[in-house]
């Protein structure tokens, strides 16, 4: 069974289209399905027209936000009515092909992959925005260690046990992919087409841009150092401290055995900064390594995830 997964926000026109485009290509497969439309605080009758498509279709299940949430949210109540052994995600905007769904699914059951990826290789953008997402694409690569060249684009096919209970916040969808590959998940792309924007008006913007990689450095912190926070707080609490303490120890040096002023030396109150800061550090660490066993043990949460047991 396969989930297909597409979030709306203002698309009223694209609503009809691809659920027939999406209906063709799903009854073709010859499989079982359900469609999950998720209407993100639409002003339009984005809404309606999924009521109407409802009307004809019940393998059609429609999400109503109370108000624009965002996308990554639209994805994530998605992810959670999925049912079935793979999910595919996409946009609303009828950019991506419902028909290139069977490749992406055909590339995630047989080579034994997670997650495939749809890989925009001849996008049908404006220049500035195929701009706008190379220069993202470099940024997290460099960041997260990812190796697919379009970790931006929404078309994906999940093995449904990668996307449930995935946390899922502020513009983070963009950056699945790199949190699913720190988890030890095989990610794979495939390149899919790519269609011009025919109705509705495109959502991204500088703004969206700012957010996304605010998010992006919220994220590499976590993976990096959720388990461990005190390797992060700590190391630069000692750094700041041992520094502190040899300036300040060559300082007093000075004072006993050379009779040097320190009233006039500027390098002295710095050095005691930084040791407070060091120590201040230290003790944040500590109490975040608290925090992170709380939030463990209250939740029930592993900080591991298995592939198979073997018994």
């Amino acid at each position: 069974m396969i989930s297909i997964v597409v979030p709306f926000y203002n698309e009223e026109e694209n609503i009809e289209i691809l659920h027939s485009e999406l209906s063709d290509t799903l009854k073709k497969m010859n499989r079982e399905y359900i469609i999950i439309f998720i209407d993100d605080g639409s002003t339009d009758n984005t809404f309606k027209n999924m009521l109407k498509v409802r009307e004809k279709d019940n393998k059609v299940k429609i999400i109503k936000f109370r108000k624009n949430f965002g996308q990554t949210a639209a994805l994530k109540a998605g992810f959670d009515l999925a049912q079935g052994n793979i999910v595919i995600s996409m946009d609303g905007d009828l950019q991506n092909d419902p028909a290139d769904i069977p490749k992406l699914v055909e590339k995630i059951e047989n080579e034994d992959y997670d997650v495939v990826c749809g890989w925009r290789a001849d996008r049908k953008d404006t220049i500035s925005k195929k701009f706008t997402s190379k220069f993202a694409n470099f940024l997290r690569k460099m960041t997260t260690g990812e190796v697919i060249h379009d970790s931006g684009c929404t078309f994906r096919a999940y093995k449904i046990g990668c996307v449930k209970g995935l946390d899922l916040y502020g513009e983070i969808h963009r950056y699945i992919p790199a949190m699913l590959l720190w988890r030890g998940y095989k990610i794979g792309e495939e390149k899919v087409k790519h269609h011009s924007r025919k109705y509705g008006k495109t959502k991204y913007g500088l703004l969206r841009i700012g957010k996304g990689f605010l998010d992006l450095i919220v994220i590499s912190f976590w993976q990096k150092y959720s388990v461990r926070p005190i390797h992060v707080f700590g190391g630069l609490g000692l750094l700041l401290g041992i520094s502190g303490t040899l300036i300040g120890g060559y300082l007093g040096f000075e004072r006993l055995f050379l009779e040097k002023s320190l009233s006039d030396r500027p390098l002295f109150l710095l050095a005691v900064l930084m040791i407070i800061i060091g120590v201040q550090f230290i003790v944040s660490g500590i109490l975040a390594d608290i925090m992170l066993k709380v939030y463990y043990g209250q939740n029930e949460r592993k900080n591991y995830l298995t592939e198979k047991v073997f018994e």
